[in-house]
């Protein structure tokens, strides 16, 4: 797949890294141009842009920004229409101990507003950077989950392809309203992790018998 990554963070190096690997091309941009380049000189397949050169071909946009920084950073590539935006934000405060968005709407609900032209995927937000990073595969041989949810059927099926490429099962979690669930489920994740001491090579999952 052709894809457009925002953000050069933990998040965004990790995306790059296994994005990298699965054999996608991408095209990557971020605050700081000169950050971009060097994180791209270690992939084959990753090449740093501007903003305004950024998106390209891409059918693909990943934000991995912070929430704030979200909208702008995704006007800033020029012409969204028909892209699909995977949204990975959480809207957290300072402390990482609530949200500043939810209850009657979401992060993911607030860029779908910002940029109405695009089609906008909630996925990958109740994952660790380092989680990302390692990739899917934990101990005793599970495997990862990345829940889905959007609107539109054609980004949700692409979102969902992307994410079994990187190798993750995935959970249909149904329309963007449910990133309105999906984010305070990745404040839990992170209490877990930070506050409760559980380290952050942790991911929730769903099981069925």
């Amino acid at each position: 797949m052709k894809i457009t990554l925002i953000g050069t963070g933990n998040m965004g190096s990790g995306f790059a890294k296994q994005l990298n690997a699965a054999g996608h091309q991408v095209r990557l941009t971020g605050r700081d141009l000169n950050k971009a380049k060097v994180l791209a000189e270690q992939y084959s397949n990753v090449t740093a842009y501007a903003a305004p050169e950024a998106l390209g071909d891409s059918e693909i946009i990943i934000v991995a920004t912070a929430y704030d920084d979200a909208a702008g950073a995704l006007q800033s590539l020029g012409n969204l229409s028909g892209k699909i935006i995977i949204d990975i934000t959480n809207p957290l405060s300072a402390d990482y101990m609530s949200l500043t968005v939810g209850h009657s709407t979401s992060a993911a609900e607030e860029i779908a507003k910002a940029v109405p032209q695009a089609l906008v995927v909630k996925a990958f937000n109740t994952l660790f950077a380092q989680v990302l990073a390692d990739g899917p595969q934990f101990s005793s041989e599970q495997t990862g989950t990345v829940f889905v949810a959007a609107n539109d059927e054609r980004a949700k099926q692409t979102a969902t392809a992307l994410a079994r490429s990187l190798g993750w099962n995935v959970v249909d979690a149904g329309g963007l309203v449910n990133a309105r669930y999906l984010e305070p489920l990745a404040g839990l994740n992170i209490y877990l992790g930070y506050g409760a001491g559980m380290g952050t090579s942790i991911a929730p999952t769903w099981l069925s018998k």
